[in-house]
């Protein structure tokens, strides 16, 4: 399966960047089907090229990158977004597309191999037809990790499913979140459940949306 991408960014060179290095960065398993600098235009690109995954830059002139998540959206209601930031967190503009239904935030200097995983894991989840994916290659215990910063778990409580320090889960939490190409555990638990990561749980484990977390990742 090919990921198709659509690009919503006012720089040019950026796109073309995009267009060119992420198929090599993915094996050709990510691919770049249109790009604009124009949130107007966003939503007739989703209906022209059916992406599974859009970027979107959140320093995007008006109407700006909301109106752009919204034109999509109304074309491809469950089309998974990812924002993209210029700078390391805190993201101006990130929280007001988060709650509009993006999917995280990814900062747009990172390597072009940097960004695949987390492409990969929204495209997979926003796809009814492809088995759950559950994000980039992780190990047993960051994937335990993941699912337990997912379900809301604090410092203290991972600590102790895992037998580890608070000191130890900082430090494993912040490398996961690198790993995800996230900024927060909050992000981290929206990118879980939209990849599937809780859906083989059992009846009662609390997902995000029922356990509010209640502390990031410092």
């Amino acid at each position: 399966m090919v990921v198709r991408v659509l690009i919503v960014d006012r720089q040019p060179m950026f796109r073309r960047g995009l267009e060119e290095a992420l198929p090599a960065a993915s094996d050709g398993g990510v691919r770049v089907v249109a790009g604009t600098d124009r949130a107007v235009s966003a939503g007739m690109l989703v209906r022209r090229h059916q992406p599974d995954v859009a970027l979107v830059d959140l320093e995007l002139d008006a109407p700006g990158p909301l109106a752009a998540l919204a034109a999509m959206r109304g074309v491809q209601p469950r089309l998974p977004v990812l924002a993209l930031a210029r700078h390391v967190a805190p993201f101006p503009g990130a929280l007001e597309l988060l709650g509009a239904g993006a999917s995280g935030v990814l900062v747009r200097t990172r390597s072009p191999a940097a960004l695949v995983p987390s492409l990969l894991a929204a495209a997979g989840a926003g796809s009814r037809q492809a088995t759950p994916c559950t994000g980039p290659q992780l190990t047993g215990k960051e994937r335990h990790l993941w699912t337990l910063i997912a379900g809301g778990a604090s410092t203290v409580q991972i600590a102790r499913a895992l037998h580890v320090s608070e000191r130890t889960v900082k430090r494993l939490t912040a490398g996961l979140l690198r790993t995800l190409g996230v900024a927060s555990r909050t992000e981290a638990a929206a990118l879980a459940g939209r990849a599937g990561l809780l859906d083989g749980l059992p009846p009662g484990h609390p997902s995000p949306a029922q356990r509010p977390i209640t502390e990031r990742a410092r």
